[in-house]
């Protein structure tokens, strides 16, 4: 809520953004990457606990940008299902990466509005 209150709803965007990519790059490796897709894991358990783990990095990025903790439970569960889609093969990486970003944009319009507080 504080960035939100100093810069408005383009600088809780932009740190969403920020903790996005670095959340989805250098935080997630090698490991998380390959095995977060069902087709690279070697047990059933691997993969749901590389993909949870993953999305857990994300939800906890949401929670310290945003304040709310409601955030991050929703961040969990969406990047959860939009990595799941893409592991699939459902859609590619552009799209992946839209639908996450439209996440932030909805975090962003939620708290501008102030129907979610930190």
């Amino acid at each position: 809520m504080t960035l939100l209150l100093q810069h408005g709803p383009l600088g809780l965007f932009f740190a969403f953004a920020i903790a996005h990519a670095l959340a989805d790059f250098p935080l997630q490796g090698d490991y998380l990457a390959r095995v977060k897709q069902r087709r690279n894991a070697s047990t059933t358990f691997e993969w749901i606990a590389a993909l949870t783990a993953h999305s857990l990095i994300h939800a906890g990025a949401m929670w310290i940008v945003s304040g709310s903790i409601l955030i991050g439970v929703i961040e969990l569960a969406l990047h959860w299902l939009i990595d799941f889609g893409k592991g699939e093969g459902k859609y590619g990486y552009a799209t992946d990466q839209a639908l996450h970003l439209s996440c932030k944009v909805g975090y962003t319009i939620v708290m501008a509005m102030g129907l979610l507080h930190a």
